[in-house]
């Protein structure tokens, strides 16, 4: 059975792994949100179908999946990918479900987030969000693990990233956003980081490239490759909408030291050729309290949304020119993957990508 536990990780020996350390399993929720999704979520869940089939290749995978879908998933998906039954309000397991920690003995602890649906009734994209702040908690009581709660902080998978060694990445533009814990300060936002992953030092970008979705995430910008390297996107194009974001991003990231003193190496990752965009004509229902989503509305389209598992690297593809050459440089970054394009661009239009739908469980090396 688990238990909520009143101590925090780093009391009890507990850390955050990086997320290419060994992993046991990977888990997503199956879309179906008619307000989010278009064509009532079906070219969605052909997409999400598609990742967790190149996940499963190299992770096992859980789809958590309402009851009204549960039918329809089965069919879809191969039987090696477990399916269980699940309410949520939408489909985003990296931002609502668990961080999860491990200790020096291989056990694993779960970080139950407060959940708000990215800034709640200040800016959030949807009201409620009840059963999104539940799947955390019934993802740890289902694998039988032990978790802490953060009562009061809010905060999303997708927010950070770690390179196993003592170090985060995030960005103010989220972190420090009104719409998640505006009672604290940036050094009150460090103190609960360092005490619920174990982590020593914080590097701060200042914006994320989506500030009407998820107020900037940072699985959208850079992301650790191995301790002591960093990923970040980049584009020469001075007309192409993250441009300002990634050269500043760089420059940070260039300039930074890790946990570990060390002077980050930073690989460049192309942005796409065209920016993706909301089609005319697409079918997303419009209901009250759920911001609108438009036609021509910029997409959230980043090569950087991938997710790292074991052996294996999926990224997005997005039909687009420089689809190849992200997944070239991508494979440059990480010699010992594979290197698996997923063609993403539904998940896209949702509001995240690969990275989004997904959050991985550590432990022994599943491959």
């Amino acid at each position: 059975m688990s238990r909520n536990l009143a101590t925090t990780p780093r009391a009890d020996g507990f850390r955050m792994p990086a997320e290419f350390e060994p992993q046991e399993q990977v888990f997503m929720i199956w879309p179906e949100r008619p307000d989010n999704w278009r064509d009532g979520g079906k070219p969605a869940q052909r997409a999400y179908a598609d990742v967790a089939k190149a996940i499963a290749r190299y992770t096992p995978v859980t789809m958590l999946v309402s009851a009204g879908q549960y039918e329809n998933a089965r069919a879809r998906l191969p039987r090696e990918i477990r399916i269980v039954e699940m309410s949520s309000n939408d489909a985003w397991v990296r931002d609502c479900g668990p961080t999860f920690v491990i200790n020096g003995e291989g056990e694993t602890r779960a970080v139950c987030w407060e959940f708000n649906a990215w800034g709640g009734l200040y800016d959030g994209l949807y009201f409620p969000w009840d059963s999104d702040n539940l799947i955390a908690k019934k993802i740890a009581e289902l694998e039988r693990t032990d978790y802490y709660e953060t009562p009061g902080f809010v905060l999303e998978g997708g927010s950070i990233h770690v390179d196993g060694e003592g170090t985060l990445l995030t960005t103010e533009m989220c972190l420090l956003s009104p719409g998640r814990n505006p009672g604290m300060t940036r050094s009150h936002i460090e103190e609960k980081l360092a005490e619920y992953l174990s982590i020593d030092k914080v590097i701060w970008l200042t914006d994320g490239i989506d500030p009407e979705e998820t107020n900037g995430h940072i699985d959208d910008v850079a992301c650790f490759v191995r301790p002591g390297e960093v990923a970040c996107i980049w584009t020469d194009d001075e007309a192409d909408p993250f441009h300002e974001v990634a050269r500043k991003s760089y420059e940070t990231l260039s300039r930074a030291t890790d946990a570990k003193g060390r002077t980050l190496k930073v690989h460049k990752l192309t942005t796409t050729k065209v920016p993706v965009t909301l089609g005319a004509g697409f079918a997303i229902d419009e209901i009250e309290g759920t911001a609108p989503r438009t036609a021509g509305d910029l997409c959230i389209a980043s090569y950087m949304n991938f997710l790292i598992t074991n052996g294996a690297v999926i990224v997005p593809q997005y039909e687009d020119e420089h689809d190849a050459l992200a997944l070239t440089q991508i494979k440059a970054m990480f010699p010992d993957y594979d290197v698996v394009g997923v063609p993403t661009r539904e998940v896209a239009y949702g509001g995240g990508n690969i990275h989004c739908i997904t959050q991985q469980q550590p432990g022994r090396s599943a491959r």
